[in-house]
């Protein structure tokens, strides 16, 4: 099932009404979601990606804007009228009930026409308990569950419905770091397993990234981007994407154009065929390495041997940042002394408007982009 948003806007007044201050929670928010994709929705605490998927669930209603299933226009249907599967951070799991019992909980709510048999119901609560492999927990309640298990029983509530669309909101933030990696696995072998247009919402950047067909980032309610996660993150439309894309984060440096080429304080990094202003410079970790011949002069303040790659640590009077850091192999590592010089990876250097921060394309990326716009 596709999923459109078109102009979808939520404003929230303010609670005094002495007040005028609105919160823009979603701002002309214009995406479509295809048929059968796992898409993430990702942005920092606040951006409205929550308030987003309310909306296209409808929890909220829309200030403006519409919701689209397909051809349908969905904006004034009840929620349990769309075909919703719908998955909580907390799990919203009934306590007092079995693991059998909170699955089959939403097939109790069908109506006359669509009710089900005892049997169709056993039948259909084993289908899901078998998909996300909960079949010996059935007689169990939530209490005696560990939270990956949890999780799996919001899942299989949410998919026994056979719903169009399943929606999950900040489903693994309740996990530990390594119940994380298995059950955003699990979840993307079960999109796999059923086919259904899936809508993630995450702060995790890595998590997004991982398992994701398209990643759509958001910031203040509004769309930044959208794309194949590899994409967005070696092409980000904006600082903001190139910063919040990223682990080890990018290096941001003030720099400047002088004479067609790039300096980042008094070292000349590459030529770039741009015009005399101030920019701002992205280079992601793995675009630098140690260099005799390099072109970034920097101060060593350590290394961090992180198993199967190496952390150099540096300082430089340009960067904006906290660390400045290069991932390298260990080989490489080796060649790190107190003053060290980086070369720079030129597909991994990004240039932005020092005002805006709106990307600025040279070289091949820049006929590329103007050949695209054409």
């Amino acid at each position: 099932m596709k999923i459109v948003l078109k102009n979808l806007t939520k404003v929230f007044k303010s609670r005094q009404k002495d007040e005028k201050n609105e919160v823009i929670a979603v701002n002309k928010f214009d995406l479509e979601i295809p048929d059968g994709k796992l898409v993430a929705l990702l942005g920092p605490s606040g951006c409205g990606k929550s308030t987003a998927l309310n909306l296209i669930c409808g929890l909220e209603t829309p200030t403006e804007g519409q919701v689209f299933f397909g051809d349908d226009d969905v904006t004034s249907l009840a929620p349990e009228h769309r075909g919703v599967g719908m998955v909580f951070q907390n799990y919203a799991l009934y306590p007092h009930l079995t693991v059998r019992q909170n699955i089959t909980f939403p097939l109790e709510n069908f109506k006359k026409a669509d009710r089900l048999t005892k049997e169709q119901t056993a039948e259909r609560v084993a289908e899901v308990a078998k998909l996300v492999e909960i079949e010996n927990l059935l007689s169990r309640k939530p209490a005696e569950l560990s939270g990956g298990q949890q999780q799996r029983v919001a899942i299989a509530r949410a998919l026994v419905k056979r719903p169009k669309v399943l929606l999950l909101d900040e489903p693994l933030s309740n996990l530990d770091a390594r119940l994380r990696l298995q059950t955003r696995e699990e979840i993307r072998r079960i999109q796999r397993e059923t086919g259904l247009t899936t809508l993630f919402v995450t702060h995790d950047q890595e998590e997004a990234m991982s398992i994701s067909d398209e990643i759509v980032v958001m910031k203040a309610g509004v769309l930044q981007q959208t794309g194949a996660p590899q994409s967005v993150y070696d092409d980000p439309i904006n600082l903001f994407v190139a910063k919040f894309l990223g682990t080890p984060p990018i290096n941001v440096f003030d720099g400047e154009i002088k004479n067609g080429a790039l300096y980042i304080g008094s070292d000349e990094i590459i030529k770039t065929g741009l015009e005399d202003k101030k920019v701002i410079v992205g280079i992601r970790p793995e675009g630098l390495y140690v260099a005799d011949d390099g072109v970034l002069k920097c101060k060593l303040r350590s290394v961090e041997v992180l198993g199967r790659d190496t952390s150099i640590v540096a300082e430089h009077p340009n960067f904006t940042g906290a660390s400045l850091r290069a991932i390298v192999g260990s080989e490489n590592a080796a060649k790190a002394k107190f003053d060290l010089t980086f070369a720079v990876k030129k597909e991994k250097l990004l240039l932005f408007d020092a005002e805006s921060g709106e990307r600025i394309y040279f070289g091949e990326r820049r006929a590329v982009r103007a050949g695209a716009e054409k």
